[in-house]
This record gives C-alpha cells, sequence and structure tokens, in this order.
C-alpha cells in the first residue's frame, strides 16, 4: 500500500502559472487511462466519509488512489487507507487549498499506471479551492445540513466552479429540522442546470445515483 506524506512549501512551491500545471495533470491522467474527482468543502461537510463510502462501493472495480490536501497530520489519509486504498497526504502548511503545482509535485513518485480512479480531498475550505483548477475531470463541492441554511447563499463562486453540488448529512436534516429544499432551491439560484444529489455517506443514501452521474 502506498502511504506517503507530502509537505509543500508555500514560498517556493506556489510559483507558476497554475492553469498551465493544471492542462499537464490533464494530460498526465489521460495518458493513464485515469478517472479524477476534487472534492470541496469545508471542515466538517464529511468529505472524508464521502470519499470512504464511495471507495467502498468502487473498490471491485477500480484501482484507487486518494490524495488527502490538509493543512497537517494524515488523519483523512489514514481513514481512508484503513479501507484498503493507496494514500498521498498533502500538507500544506498555511495554504487554504491545493493547487495544480502541489498536485504534480505529490505524485511525481507515484506508478500512475497502478490506478484507474483518483479521489482527491482538498483542503477543508469553502473559497479558495474554488479559484484553482487541478487537471481533473469532475469538481464536486461538498455542502451539509449542519453547516447551516445560508452556506450556498455565502460561498456562491464555489457552485458556479463545480460540476456537482452534494447536499450530504440528508440523514440528521429531520432532527436539525432543516429544510434541504430551500438549501436546494438556492443552488439553483447560483446554477439552474448543475446536478445536486441529497447524500448521506453514512447510510449510504444516494450513493448509487452520485456514481452513476460520475460515470463510474
Amino acid at each position: 500500500m502506498t502511504d506517503r506524506t507530502i509537505t509543500i512549501d508555500v514560498g517556493t512551491d506556489l510559483f507558476g502559472a497554475n492553469e498551465e500545471a493544471a492542462a499537464q495533470n490533464a494530460e498526465l491522467f489521460n495518458q493513464y487511462g485515469i478517472r479524477t474527482v476534487d472534492i470541496m468543502g469545508s471542515v466538517g461537510t464529511g468529505k472524508t466519509q464521502l470519499i470512504e463510502t464511495l471507495c467502498e462501493d468502487l473498490h471491485d472495480k477500480y484501482q484507487i488512489l486518494m490524495v488527502a490536501g490538509d493543512l497537517a497530520t494524515t488523519i483523512d489519509a489514514d481513514r481512508v487507507a484503513s479501507h484498503g486504498v493507496d494514500t498521498v497526504q498533502i500538507n500544506t502548511g498555511t495554504a487554504c487549498h491545493l493547487d495544480a503545482r502541489m498536485l504534480r509535485v505529490a505524485l511525481n513518485d507515484i506508478e500512475l499506471s497502478k490506478y484507474q480512479l483518483v479521489f482527491i480531498e482538498n483542503v477543508g475550505n469553502l473559497i479558495c479551492p474554488a479559484g484553482y483548477s487541478l487537471g481533473v475531470d469532475k469538481k464536486i463541492v461538498v455542502v451539509s445540513v449542519t453547516e447551516g441554511p445560508y452556506m450556498v447563499k455565502k460561498h456562491p463562486l464555489t457552485i458556479k466552479r463545480a460540476d456537482l453540488v452534494v447536499i450530504n448529512k440528508i440523514d440528521l436534516a429531520e432532527a436539525l429540522e432543516f429544510d434541504i429544499g430551500a438549501l436546494e432551491t438556492d443552488v439553483r439560484e447560483v446554477d439552474a442546470n448543475i446536478p445536486v444529489f441529497r447524500v448521506s455517506s453514512k447510510t449510504g443514501e444516494g450513493i448509487d445515483a452520485l456514481v452513476e452521474a460520475l460515470g463510474l
């Protein structure tokens, strides 16, 4: 199993054209026939558990690599690794996002020919990651019912930059008296056509529909 930690020096590794690096990443993934998904969202939205559930659902079909982005620690990568998935940890130090160069550095020593699917868990932040392309096939933004009713209204740019929206932790909606329909309406007001999926990464509800939408 591949479990690596890369520490990125923000002072040196963020220089360069991100879009150029993203194009190089996309070309590299295409060369190896790898499907790639960037998962964005605030701390506590359930991104890691969503990846764990997706890995459990797809591990018989794909050899999966998970790239975890965080300021420090390997907590999220360790959780996913416990499911038998190879992981790479990127510790950004002070950077509130991953960018294409960070991803490229992290994958330099990885034997990509082993993998067919890469999940990237971006740094827990609903603002910065939206501005940086990584060269992936799909960008998912995860919001949850535990964040309150205004997350989408406060972060419209993140919705606009995503390919899909996941409303997570729907199993808690009744207890929290949370109006999921109103949150979905907020999403539609930002982008009327973006696919929205109501999911519980804990119970597995809605996962099949999400997997189908991702073409996996």
